[in-house]
């Protein structure tokens, strides 16, 4: 599937770079003193390199391969850096600090998600591929690669101010956050594989069975109480985001197995028991305005929802979706993640404002990232851990979350509650909260993130 052509934009300025950037830095910090930072051009306090080149002023997706530098104990790549010979940080007298990789670029162009924007690669589902990303091709796909560039920046401005600078805090002091989501997508056909499996295998007694469980039992994946119940049981808060349309996509591809009228009940009684209820775009809608407004007028009629949004499938078009949901006057998203494997699709680990090609500035809705999905763990096209194997991969993916004060956003379908499925079920769900639990974290939804993040400093 090729993406829509490439809208007019504006020039990508060295000051627009630097602008967007230490817009993000300053707020990964609380208390930021004010020190000066920029490039040589403007005698700052800490000076960043520039590098001499034209890559932001046309529209190749991938710039030259990064130089590995070491840093905070990790090989890391550095892309904009044309002195590998030099250190990294040279922190200088009368109260000033030299870097000697131009981390600004190098912030703007994973941050923005300029390699998306220009490429032309596309799946079948119209998403960006992770095959094709640079996250993929230099394997730092877990690593929130611009915190540690924000790290560099924050040694230097701590040598200048001379004290040191804090991540934020979430709900009662927590270092870091974990938001807890579910796309519910099917409610009423757990039945259908089961039986089929049976028919194809012939066996009849088995086919009559689940026949019969069908139309005599509640729907295992019919269990919106049972989701919230499980989160619950951990401190944690769920939000859930449903889906407005039933019918298939044009291409054949399937939204919601439910209407919304059929869960109204259940939607009011998971809203009265405090949970979040967030839309679910439909497939088309990443790329369809007229669509997608039908969509929140629609939820919009069922109680406790809230003006925050994630696409089916992970749809996400660069060069449309953004502006869809800043038209539409969403507060949050929570799509941008990749189907194929867990971790930082941007390579960041705190919510941000997706940067707005036409204008040059930030949009005016919170991206939170998606950082691990369900399906991503144990899907055929996609990663085939063992039940086993799912947390010891999660791990340092959590622990650099944890390192930088960030958020974790963890996907777990429905369906995915089933205690039929052993392999990215109920017990691996589980575990992974249980881990979330231990480790101290903030448990938060998406409102929680906005307004803190949002409101407190955007």
């Amino acid at each position: 599937m090729l993406p829509p052509p490439l809208p007019a934009v504006e020039p990508i300025t060295a000051e627009l770079r630097l602008t967007y950037v230490l817009r993000h830095f300053r707020e990964a910090y609380y208390e930021m003193p004010l020190v000066s930072i920029g490039y040589a051009a403007t005698r700052p306090q800490v000076e960043v390199t520039a590098i001499c080149h034209d890559f932001f002023a046309g529209t190749t997706p991938y710039p030259q391969p990064p130089e590995w530098r070491e840093w905070a104990g990790r090989r890391l790549p550095f892309f904009f850096d044309d002195k590998p010979n030099r250190p990294l940080l040279e922190l200088l007298p009368e109260g000033r600090a030299r870097l000697n990789a131009d981390v600004v670029s190098a912030a703007f162009y994973l941050l923005s998600g300029w390699q998306e924007f220009f490429s032309e690669e596309r799946d079948q589902h119209g998403r960006f591929p992770y095959a094709a990303s640079v996250q993929a091709r230099y394997g730092f796909v877990a690593v929130p690669v611009v915190n540690y560039y924000f790290d560099v920046l924050k040694t230097a401005v701590e040598h200048v101010a001379g004290h040191p600078l804090h991540p934020p805090r979430w709900a009662g002091g927590a270092t870091w956050a974990a938001f807890i989501t579910h796309d519910i997508d099917n409610l009423y056909s757990a039945w259908k594989e089961p039986t089929k499996a049976a028919l194809r295998r012939g066996n009849l007694p088995e086919f009559g069975r689940q026949l019969w469980r069908h139309f005599t039992r509640q729907d295992a994946w019919n269990n919106l109480a049972l989701v919230r119940q499980t989160v619950a049981e951990y401190g944690a808060k769920s939000t859930f985001f449903f889906l407005p349309e039933h019918r298939k996509a044009t291409n054949g591809t399937p939204n919601a197995d439910y209407s919304l009228q059929s869960v109204k009940d259940s939607v009011a009684a998971l809203a009265a028991a405090g949970a979040e209820i967030q839309l679910h775009a439909s497939l088309g809608t990443a790329t369809d305005a007229a669509q997608l407004d039908r969509e929140v007028i629609a939820l919009a009629r069922l109680p406790g929802t809230e003006p925050g949004i994630r696409f089916h499938y992970l749809q996400w078009e660069p060069r449309l979706t953004p502006f869809v949901v800043d038209d539409l006057a969403f507060e949050y998203d929570s799509t941008l993640g990749f189907a194929e494997h867990y971790g930082f699709r941007n390579s960041y680990c705190l919510p941000f404002q997706p940067f707005d090609f036409r204008t040059g500035q930030a949009h005016d809705f919170l991206e939170i990232p998606l950082n691990v999905m369900d399906a991503t763990l144990h899907h055929p096209r996609y990663l085939q851990l063992a039940p086993d194997e799912i947390l010891p991969a999660l791990t340092p993916m959590f622990q650099e979350i944890e390192r930088f004060g960030g958020v974790c956003t963890v996907l777990w379908h429905n369906e995915n509650f089933d205690p039929a499925n052993q392999r990215n079920g109920p017990e691996q769900f589980r575990t992974i909260l249980e881990y979330l639990r231990g480790r101290n974290v903030a448990f938060v939804n998406g409102q929680d993130v906005w307004e803190q993040l949002y409101t407190e400093l955007g």
